[in-house]
């Protein structure tokens, strides 16, 4: 991992620090662990393991700290969840005739 990785928790959007992701690091703000695969650069959900490094171990949970060695924290971890309305108003406006 990079000396100056930086990057934002997985779960809560928070920024991280680059000493924030130790093994058992936590987020300081929701207290999800931080070296997990969803928190990663190379995490892709739908890839062989979900992941974009082709001789990375896999991992079974992705929102639990694991020991991969081709971890590199993600400036955009984060993804928050979609608005139910707005997804329903988006559906409705596509059929709207």
């Amino acid at each position: 991992m990079s000396p100056n990785a930086e990057g934002t928790c997985w779960s809560c959007g928070n920024h991280l620090e680059t000493s924030l992701y130790q093994r058992e690091g936590e987020c300081p703000q929701c207290r999800k662990q931080t070296h997990v695969c969803r928190n990663c650069r190379f995490f892709a959900p739908g890839r062989a393991n979900d992941c974009e490094e082709p001789i990375a171990e896999p991992v079974k949970d992705k929102d639990r700290a694991n020991f991969c060695d081709y971890f590199e924290p993600s400036s955009d971890a984060h993804q928050p969840a979609a608005d139910p309305d707005a997804l329903r108003a988006a559906a409705d406006d596509l059929f709207d005739l």
